[in-house]
């Protein structure tokens, strides 16, 4: 989060060369926040959707859920 907010100077750019650091900025900004918003919201429910289809898949071969717990 600290980095998204180190690049907002960036977005908000004025003066000479301001069109260049704008556009680099806004770019930065898109892809940082697309990997927080991911890393938060996307990787956790598909590794939930992954591990019930495992479970599910090991209940119809018959075989035990393992405890993986050290």
């Amino acid at each position: 989060v600290s980095f998204i907010l180190g690049i907002l100077p960036l977005v908000f750019a004025s003066g000479a060369g301001a069109f260049g650091q704008r556009s680099l900025g806004i770019t930065v900004l898109g892809g940082m926040l697309a990997a927080l918003l991911v890393g938060t919201f996307f990787i956790p429910g598909f590794y939930a959707l992954v591990q019930t289809g495992r479970e599910q898949l090991k209940q119809r071969l018959g075989i035990g859920v393992q405890d993986q717990s050290g």
